[in-house]
């Protein structure tokens, strides 16, 4: 009887030690994963909504860059993390969205192996032209394409990179027949827009902008929902007639999937705070991005059509990665 008794309170007592740690969590430091170098879009939104953050939850919360493979190394990090709380991360939609379902696949599946806390920033991909072009409108460029099948060049940023397949639903909204060249940064896809080394391209908004505003580059349209405040004279896809063409980088905060909800539901009201604070809206704005912060679940459900939109445009253009 005292044998039985003994393991009946020792049971009892595994039992509520999880609970007790998630009652006083947090009380340690708390690893933010980056899975870019310092500098990178994603290292930025991480370093200015860091400090919120850590106020809120009352422990410092300390940035670990893990760069490699795209995204996907410092992603796989987050997923393999013990799910106590401890690490989180921020991912982007190459290595959420895109990157797992290309040929070479990732070592997680985001929608199994990943909790969704909120989306932290949408960024733009304005398709640009030189200037050189001559081109002042997409009817412009499109009548040039259909002239001349096959003689217009598209820059990206890799096979299976956002501007790529941009591109690709920009090629199948309009039956074009324009030419991939791939580079291996924005600023050689910049360079190469500038120099009508290619005659169009998607990139990232914070890319662009400079050139855009000196008029070394023209923006023909956006793909998101409402023209950008940052130039707004520039048509969005569903003005110019291709609502289908719907391409923007984002950039959304995880955890590990097994985290318990009372802390997912704590990790989750400093990040949207975050990102509702006056001051890191008005950083991040001045990054080119806008702000996020909206619900797990809205999260969730943007990350699962993101999977399905970016899986369809890879099988039916059957791209490859680099």
């Amino acid at each position: 009887m005292i044998r039985r008794t003994t393991l009946g309170a020792l049971l009892a007592a595994l039992t509520v030690l999880p609970a007790l740690a998630q009652d006083n969590w947090p009380n340690r430091p708390i690893r933010f994963v980056v899975p870019f170098a310092a500098g990178g879009p994603s290292d930025i939104v991480a370093r200015i909504i860091a400090p919120k953050m850590s106020a809120t939850l009352g422990q410092p919360i300390v940035v670990d860059n893990r760069a490699g493979a795209g995204g996907v190394t410092g992603v796989d990090v987050v997923a393999k993390a013990a799910p106590d709380g401890y690490t989180f991360g921020i991912g982007s939609a190459g290595a959420l969205a895109i990157s797992p379902n290309l040929d070479r696949g990732t070592p997680y599946n985001p929608l199994r192996d990943l909790a969704p806390i909120t989306l932290g920033v949408l960024v733009a991909e304005p398709l640009v032209v030189p200037a050189a072009t001559g081109f002042q409108t997409m009817q412009d460029l499109l009548a040039a394409a259909r002239a001349r099948p096959g003689s217009l060049n598209f820059g990206s940023t890799g096979s299976g990179s956002m501007p790529h397949l941009a591109a690709e639903q920009l090629r199948a909204a309009s039956g074009i027949d324009i030419v991939h060249i791939s580079y291996r940064s924005g600023g050689a896809l910049a360079t190469a827009i500038l120099t009508n080394e290619v005659q169009l391209g998607f990139a990232d908004l914070p890319v662009l902008l400079s050139h855009i505003r000196a008029g070394s580059m023209r923006a023909l349209a956006v793909g998101t929902r409402e023209r950008l405040s940052w130039i707004p004279d520039v048509p969005t896809m569903t003005e110019v007639g291709m609502p289908s063409v719907d391409a923007s980088n984002w950039h959304g905060l995880i955890a590990a999937a097994q985290l318990p909800e009372p802390i997912l539901v704590r990790l989750h009201a400093a990040a949207a705070g975050a990102f509702q604070d006056a001051e890191v809206r008005r950083l991040l704005d001045a990054q080119g991005a806008i702000p996020g912060g909206n619900s797990r679940a809205e999260f969730g459900a943007f990350l699962r059509r993101e999977n399905e939109k970016w899986a369809e445009v890879i099988r039916a253009n059957n791209i490859r990665a680099d």
